[in-house]
């Protein structure tokens, strides 16, 4: 009995970083799932802070060159860094190239780097970034507007695997950097280019000649590309293109849209928002063409040449569609809600945004609410003949968690920015 007794008293005296190795707390880290929890283990004591510290993959910070010196000693598995500024604090520069000389000199691991709104940026330091990190996947520089073709050239030739790349606001970007990406990035699969005003025809058919694997393309008030530009995306990315996005493209017409419909088997995102010559003749195409079946979102407002014929046809045959903006369509009126449950089935629709649509009516909507239950956000804003004590005198009955915006006051959701 007294030997079991001091058994006992043996086992419970071990130490736990005396029974454990390295690679068994670590094997402990890896089951703790929350961010919370693991910061909480390496409260325990130094060596476990440090294990702690060595296994994080993610950390979003503000730092100067003398703690992101400190930060790669500590975190030196790190994979995912974000030093973005805020935009309320766009007066401060953020990161500067002296700090991405820095960052490329003691972050080896890494393969994700967000720095948007970091003003102090200049190709210098892009070329650091791709002369240190070359097994850099996804790199964000958005709205870092000292930014040229020279800085993400360099990125391009070095960082050949890179799969994501953000430019939106990078003004001076132009049809060179597409050219290198083409030449060198031939796993792309993300770029964002919104707004940057550069980027011609010319630049977008090099661009898909070498990153044909491309799924995102944000090219929203590229306000230079037309036709010839989405058709060749179009037919180089026909079975990996799923979000096109192209609102205030002025010069993007029907050609465009019939391309889509007829290449882009996979697309589930598409915005055309602005794209004025745009016409019911695509529309239709893009309705009863493959895509219809993976189309979830479709932002047309601004779309004047718009009908009921298009969007009935739209309604009737893209089942899976989820949100949906026809703001301004002016041409569109109660019939393009007209028969829409022929055979019985539900709409999927969760978003309906109809501002500004002047001819439809609470006996539209109401249309729309017998064919589909699963509505949550409803924008009729500046629609005069739709009010709430229209709708309420009709006794519409609208989903539970169906918000609608009669007046303006509700948050719109993104989903179709």
């Amino acid at each position: 009995m007294a030997e079991a007794e001091v058994e006992e008293e043996g086992a419970s005296g071990v130490c736990i970083n005396e029974a454990l190795t390295d690679d068994e707390l670590r094997a402990v880290l890896a089951k703790l799932q929350s961010d919370k929890n693991k910061e909480v283990f390496g409260l325990v004591c130094k060596r476990w802070l440090h294990l702690q510290s060595t296994e994080r993959k993610k950390l979003c910070a503000r730092a100067g060159p003398l703690m992101l010196r400190k930060m790669a000693a500590r975190f030196s598995r790190l994979v995912e860094l974000d030093l973005s500024q805020s935009v309320s604090r766009s007066f401060y520069p953020g990161v500067t190239d002296s700090d991405l000389k820095v960052i490329a000199d003691g972050f080896g691991c890494l393969r994700v780097l967000s720095l948007q709104h970091c003003k102090g940026i200049t190709d210098n330091g892009l070329v650091a970034i791709g002369c240190g990190l070359s097994h850099l996947q996804s790199l964000d520089v958005s709205y870092c507007r000292k930014l040229t073709e020279k800085g993400l050239s360099a990125i391009a030739e070095r960082c050949c695997d890179l799969r994501s790349l953000q430019l939106a606001g990078c003004r001076s970007v132009n049809d060179k950097a597409l050219e290198a990406l083409s030449k060198n990035c031939h796993n792309l699969e993300e770029l964002g280019l919104q707004g940057c005003t550069y980027i011609t025809d010319s630049g977008l058919t090099s661009l898909v000649k070498g990153c044909q694997r491309l799924k995102f393309l944000d090219a929203n008030k590229c306000n230079n590309i037309s036709d010839i530009g989405v058709c060749s995306v179009s037919m180089a990315c026909s079975s990996s293109l799923k979000t096109l996005k192209l609102l205030d493209c002025y010069k993007v017409g029907d050609e465009s849209v019939s391309s889509l419909a007829q290449f882009c088997k996979s697309l589930e995102t598409l915005i055309i928002g602005g794209c004025r010559e745009v016409s019911d003749e695509s529309i239709k195409s893009l309705a009863v063409a493959a895509c219809s079946y993976s189309l979830k979102n479709l932002r047309m407002d601004w779309c004047l040449n718009i009908s009921d014929l298009s969007l009935n046809c739209i309604l009737c045959n893209c089942r899976n569609l989820q949100a949906l903006d026809i703001g301004c369509c002016e041409e569109v009126t109660d019939a393009a809600f007209r028969g829409l449950n022929r055979d019985g089935s539900k709409l999927g629709l969760k978003i309906l945004k109809a501002s500004n649509c002047l001819k439809i009516t609470v006996m539209g909507i109401g249309m729309l609410l017998d064919s589909c239950n699963s509505l949550e956000y409803l924008d009729v804003r500046s629609c005069p003949r739709i009010t709430k004590a229209g709708c309420d005198e009709a006794g519409l009955q609208f989903p539970e968690c169906c918000k609608v915006n009669f007046l303006g006051s509700l948050s719109e959701p993104d989903v179709l920015v």
